[in-house]
């Protein structure tokens, strides 16, 4: 059967993608687009949907003139509208007097409308509600009064204090943040982390290496060991020392405290070199292998697996597979923080939505990441090429 495009023809294409991701942060525009025109043409569609956004922006504009007048007769009114669970932005005591109090109230009225502007619209995909959704709520918290010097209390108050000299603190970090990036230089602070010192602190060392992973062994803090090792699984988006960040806020360290036989994995810093690595190279290379080498120091006992992030679902898979073969060595399998069924991951999902629609679009499916846009035609994509995706979630 004849294929339906050259990879010549789909080269050109791709070569087009990763030109035009360098200047969209590695998001889909067209993924976007294709959510803002369902989501509009089914509200357009909508006459009862229209009406109840109508009637809602009827009643938060008399909660909010109730307010006004609530406060011009006790400025100590209550507020009529809190914010959501976690929202702290209005917590300072200030933000309850006016004229902070009606700025906040306001905006958090606007932000709940638009949460049903963007929510049960009749018709539209959920995949693509989620995406409006999200997209509103974050062009509306760059305009949140927080966000806003003459608008926050707190700025205000520290503006006065210092006689303006914080407002050029914050143009001369923001001429060296934007230096640094020019430049491809880390972050400010950053130097002031040094692995081993202030960051993986916990004591091991390496003793097994292959072209992907390095398994370090972490030394004994206890009198007595536990039979069993315990083989932490990290994702290779980040470092194996998410889970040993300081002496104080270490699993590592508080396992091998407890008397734990811990093993941990180092993932590899792709390169262009690495292209063509799979899944099954991640599972055969990085969890299989270590695997392995644990039982060569421990041998004949089960291994505690514990898998963070992505590396949870990929020892998930892994676990699948021995399981298939009946391949019994491990005891128990701990997930943290990932997941095995990506249909309905969630609310955080919003956060990713324009990340996995190019995934799905434009990544050839045996491949562990999209090898085209923003990837500057390496094949791989570095962590300077991905910042738009990591950004929504902060």
């Amino acid at each position: 059967m004849e294929e339906l495009g050259s990879k010549a023809f789909r080269t050109v294409d791709r070569m087009r993608e990763a030109f035009a991701g360098q200047f969209s942060a590695g998001l889909s525009p067209a993924a976007f687009a294709l959510a803002l025109m369902d989501w509009s043409i089914h509200l357009a569609s909508a006459p009862g949907k229209r009406l109840e956004l109508i009637d809602k922006a009827n009643r938060k504009a008399i909660r909010l003139l109730c307010h006004l007048a609530a406060v011009a007769a006790d400025p100590d009114a209550p507020s009529c509208i809190d914010p959501l669970a976690g929202d702290y932005r209005f917590s300072d005591p200030r933000w309850k007097k006016p004229p902070f109090s009606i700025w906040a109230q306001a905006f958090l009225l606007q932000q709940q409308w638009w949460h049903n502007a963007t929510n049960e619209v009749p018709g539209v995909a959920p995949h693509h509600q989620d995406v409006v959704s999200f997209a509103a709520r974050q062009a509306l918290d760059v305009f949140s009064p927080s966000n806003m010097p003459f608008a926050n209390p707190q700025v205000l108050e520290k503006t006065i204090r210092s006689g303006g000299l914080n407002m050029l603190d914050g143009v001369r970090n923001w001429i060296e943040d934007m230096g640094r990036l020019v430049t491809g230089q880390p972050p400010v602070g950053t130097e002031d982390f040094v692995v081993g010192r202030d960051v993986a602190a916990t004591p091991g060392k390496v003793i097994y290496r292959n072209h992907l992973i390095e398994l370090i062994q972490y030394a004994p803090a206890s009198g007595t060991v536990q039979a069993e090792p315990v083989l932490i699984v990290p994702a290779w988006i980040m470092k194996y020392y998410i889970l040993d960040l300081s002496p104080h806020n270490s699993l590592v360290r508080y396992l091998v405290e407890k008397g734990h036989a811990v093993f941990c994995i180092s993932w590899r810093n792709p390169t262009a070199a690495d292209r063509d690595l799979t899944m099954d190279d991640y599972r055969r290379l990085g969890v299989m292998a270590a695997l392995d080498a644990v039982n060569a120091v421990v041998p004949g006992r089960g291994v505690h697996a514990a898998g963070y992030c992505l590396g949870g679902t990929l020892l998930s898979i892994a676990a699948a597979d021995m399981a298939h073969r009946g391949d019994d060595r491990l005891a128990s399998l701990t997930l943290l923080a990932a997941q095995t069924d990506f249909t309905e991951p969630g609310r955080p999902r919003r956060r990713w939505e324009a990340w996995t629609d190019w995934l799905s679009a434009h990544s050839a499916p045996e491949r562990i990441g999209p090898p085209a846009m923003g990837a500057r035609h390496a094949g791989y994509r570095p962590v300077a090429d991905a910042p738009g995706s990591y950004v929504l979630q902060r």
